[in-house]
């Protein structure tokens, strides 16, 4: 099969004839119709996180079951499915309570083991791991649930427990911070997304965002409360330093922020005003993904046309382009979501 290899830490990478893999026990080999292309992924590329070489990247995809192997009894050839980007163990205290998100054994494609940029991905644990998709729900979009809208739906759900009429302030519009303000909409929120892009701000402002406002230097926090009187809640979707005081900075008291954005420590532990957290008593939430258990509210979302993961893919690309484009996704202003053929 055809796969996007890198063979050196923040090296080029190169788009080869690899072998397929094999079917594990307990798991499927997954023929690969639609992969995203996600700032995750380059965190990987560029070290940020323990991968062995040659690797292939990719984590966010869709396809069909090529093959199932020993021991899977919910799947066959031939299903549509996707998976979340953590894969739990299936065995442990928290993947039988349903977060098999934070599995202390999981498995991530693209991370731990190959990913999802080649023909063929593997999912371990398939039974716990994966999720139908539902018909009248295209593949393009449904690879885009594995990562950017679990973890955004989760967050908003399940960490912030987000109300309507609640004020939402998203930091970045990429594809994570622009399926947070979609689906902060779709739950009834209202929103004002924050990013130095303003194409990408164009798209948020088309997908419901009720303010957006440009990360230009000025005082980001000052005119959220000028706004709004302080959010609710408030979710990093980038990752730095920056964007996380910001994003605290710009909560009301008692106000709820949820981490998304990684924040690796390139240049030293990253400063967050936890001053203001301990004075105004604000939650800080972790969010690391969503489990396939949870799927079904995010499924009938879109399935009742009331959230359209579809109208954030921007572009649909190859392997040789993506190749090119994933070294440079952390200083490129890329407005949506950028989808992969692996077949083109």
């Amino acid at each position: 099969m055809r796969a996007i290899v890198l063979d050196q830490i923040a090296g080029p990478l190169a788009v080869r004839e690899v072998g397929e893999p094999e079917v594990p026990v307990g798991g499927v080999v997954i023929s690969v119709v639609a992969t995203g292309l996600c700032r995750s992924d380059w965190h990987a590329w560029a070290g940020h996180d323990d991968i062995a070489l040659p690797h292939v990247p990719g984590h966010e995809f869709a396809g069909v079951v090529a093959s199932v192997g020993p021991g899977v009894t919910k799947w066959t050839s031939g299903d549509r499915v996707t998976a979340p980007f953590v894969e739990g163990c299936g065995a442990c205290e928290w993947c039988l309570s349903g977060n098999a998100q934070v599995c202390p054994e999981q498995q991530q494609p693209g991370f731990t083991h190959w990913g999802s940029f080649a023909g063929q991905v593997v999912i371990h644990a398939a039974d716990t791991n994966l999720v139908a998709i539902p018909e009248g729900v295209s593949f393009e979009a449904a690879a885009s649930l594995g990562c950017r809208f679990a973890t955004a739906y989760r967050a908003l759900t399940g960490r912030a427990s987000l109300k309507a009429d609640e004020w939402v302030t998203v930091i970045g519009a990429g594809g994570v911070g622009l399926s947070t303000v979609m689906i902060a909409k779709a739950l009834g929120g209202k929103v004002i997304a924050v990013d130095r892009n303003p194409a990408a701000l164009e798209v948020a402002a088309r997908l419901g965002a009720d303010h957006v406002l440009v990360a230009d230097g000025s005082d980001i926090p000052a005119q959220v409360h000028a706004l709004t009187g302080g959010s609710h809640v408030s979710v990093d979707a980038v990752g730095s330093e920056q964007t996380c005081a910001d994003a605290l900075l710009s909560l009301r008291r008692r106000g709820r922020h949820v981490q998304i954005g990684l924040l690796p420590p390139v240049e030293g532990h990253p400063r967050v005003p936890m001053a203001r957290v301990i004075a105004w008593e604000l939650d800080v939430f972790g969010s690391h993904g969503m489990a396939a258990a949870d799927y079904a509210g995010m499924l009938a979302l879109i399935e009742s046309g009331a959230l359209e993961p579809q109208k954030l893919i921007e572009r649909v690309i190859g392997l040789e382009e993506a190749a090119e484009m994933l070294p440079r996704l952390d200083t490129a202003n890329v407005a949506g979501m950028t989808m992969i053929d692996p077949t083109r």
